[in-house]
């Protein structure tokens, strides 16, 4: 943990060199401590304290990201390397000047500006210098809980290589400034300047940063990834692919292991290591039974609770509660679990896992990848909602995300897979696909079925194990795993109808050729050939 100084440490780099130069009426406040962030976001009217010392925020409007309205500046250093369409939406340099001209004018009129100066990167070879600028005092507590916190030496020499300008509560004019809505997250790799405008929502000062990190660390020979991390006992590292609702946090946050991050990571040459500081998970319906270390977090001075319901009179929080969305998180710096690792920075991975929730009851719940096959599913980056999440959908939901990331990624999948499979290559990695899903029944896998799995993965017991192909998509399935039932293994068994097993697992695989047609001139045969079998 790192204490400042009294007198605010800050670099001889000013805001000058972003065009905020008349800052006459504005007192800019530089690496506040929490207790005084704390103070400036009640007196601003930002947050609530929460009956155990959190700050809990709103962010009105946007209660998530909004990936519509991101955009990368077209500009020469970086036009020839983007993966262009609906994912990274190009903008014209003109266009984001002008946004940048409007954010400096905006936020030169606040009574108020924080900055935050931080690294993005545990692993000081391979960390970048960052700065956040904004007018809401929240965002530099959310800041110095998210990313690497410098020490007062580095903070006095520290020269950002990449900035965030957050103006939340500045709105966009579509028929004057040429955006698609009243909100713009602008992305200029040649500037390396990021602007947040008309959104509150600190989800994106976090995935900014982290989508210019997908573009940089790939040009140093560092693998980014969208995964969480730890080590086991015995020094052996494991990484964790999945997308919402697959388990990721929660597999991965094993009391005997050490958590070495929840979220963003780096594979160099040395090993993994932790992109962030801190840790951003959600909280619906968060118990201290279930997840008792996250939970303890929301208890803590210093955690910002983000559109969480409160009790008014006990304000105690109501995790149970989506009265203003589903997605409620809790922001903390991640020395606030109790295993999380001191350094960031862990070995190279044995085991390499891809998690998923398949809801059509065709995956096998755990089954071993071949290399190509990893390139395959890292593309495919899969996962699926069950019937009865939203109104009027009765069927399950395909839902596929390129690289289990694929809105923070700037460059082709197969850019990241092609890494990703180097690495397993040199490592001697093992690659497993866990399904965390639903059965032929409609009932989803018994977490502690997951767990045992999951652990004998990690723990070798499957080295000696006999695997069976499955048919569908040429998937390998341990016959046995101790402290779960054979018939478990092979999802065919749970339907008591095979033909109907059949049908689903055919339609499932025509998803999976069709997602992937879009990949098909970047991918090698050897991939394609990876794919499902029918």
């Amino acid at each position: 943990m790192v204490v400042y100084a009294a007198d605010h440490p800050r670099s001889t780099v000013g805001l000058e060199r972003y065009g905020l130069t008349d800052l006459h009426n504005t007192q800019v406040h530089w690496n506040l401590t929490p207790p005084e962030v704390y103070e400036h976001a009640l007196e601003n009217g930002e947050g609530r304290l929460t009956r155990h010392g959190a700050l809990r925020v709103l962010t009105g409007q946007y209660t998530g990201r909004s990936p519509k309205d991101k955009f990368f500046v077209e500009e020469p250093s970086s036009r020839d390397d983007i993966w262009w369409g609906e994912i990274n939406q190009p903008v014209s340099q003109e266009v984001f000047d002008h946004m940048h001209a409007r954010v400096v004018d905006h936020l030169s009129d606040r009574q108020h500006l924080y900055v935050l100066d931080a690294f993005a990167g545990a692993d000081p070879k391979h960390r970048m210098p960052i700065r956040v600028v904004t007018e809401a005092a929240y965002h530099a507590l959310f800041a110095w809980n998210m990313f690497v916190r410098a020490t007062p030496d580095e903070l006095a020499i520290h020269n950002p290589e990449f900035t965030i300008l957050a103006a939340p509560s500045l709105n966009a004019i579509p028929e004057e400034d040429g955006t698609k809505t009243g909100t713009f997250i602008g992305v200029d790799l040649g500037q390396k300047l990021i602007i947040i405008v008309g959104s509150l929502y600190s989800g994106e000062v976090k995935k900014g940063i982290f989508s210019v990190m997908n573009y940089l660390l790939p040009q140093k020979g560092v693998l980014p990834m969208h995964c969480s991390a730890n080590i086991g006992p015995d020094g052996d590292t494991a990484i964790f692919f999945g997308l919402s609702g697959t388990g990721k946090t929660t597999l991965s946050a094993d009391a005997s292991r050490t958590l070495i991050g929840d979220d963003e990571h780096g594979w160099s040459d040395d090993g993994v290591f932790n992109i962030e500081g801190g840790c951003y998970a959600k909280t619906i319906n968060l118990s201290p039974e279930g997840e008792p270390e996250i939970y303890a977090t929301t208890q803590m001075f210093g955690s910002i609770l983000e559109n969480v319901p409160l009790n008014e009179q006990t304000r105690e929080p109501d995790f149970s509660s989506t009265q203003y969305t589903q997605n409620t998180r809790v922001s903390y710096p991640i020395f606030y679990i109790p295993n999380a690792s001191e350094t960031g920075i862990g070995g190279h991975p044995r085991n390499v896992i891809f998690l998923t929730a398949d809801a059509f009851g065709v995956l096998p719940p755990i089954s071993k990848l071949t290399p190509t096959q990893a390139m395959y599913h890292f593309i495919s980056g899969y996962t699926a909602k069950v019937a009865g999440t939203e109104r009027g959908v009765t069927d399950p939901v395909a839902t596929f995300s390129a690289c289990f990331g694929a809105p923070f990624m700037p460059l082709h999948p197969t850019v990241y897979a092609e890494m990703l499979a180097d690495k397993i290559e040199e490592h001697d990695a093992n690659v497993w696909l866990i399904n965390t899903g639903w059965n032929g029944q409609g009932e989803r896998m018994k977490l502690a079925w997951t767990r045992r799995m999951v652990n004998a993965a990690l723990n070798g017991e499957l080295d000696d194990v006999d695997f069976v192909e499955e048919d569908y998509f040429g998937l390998y399935i341990p016959t046995t795993i101790a402290g779960v039932p054979d018939e478990v293994l092979d999802p065919r068994n749970s339907w008591d109808d095979k033909d109907a097993y059949d049908k689903k697992a055919r339609y499932l695989a025509s998803l999976f050729h069709e997602n992937f047609e879009q990949f098909k001139d970047r991918a090698s045969e050897d991939i394609l050939k990876a794919g499902p079998k029918v």
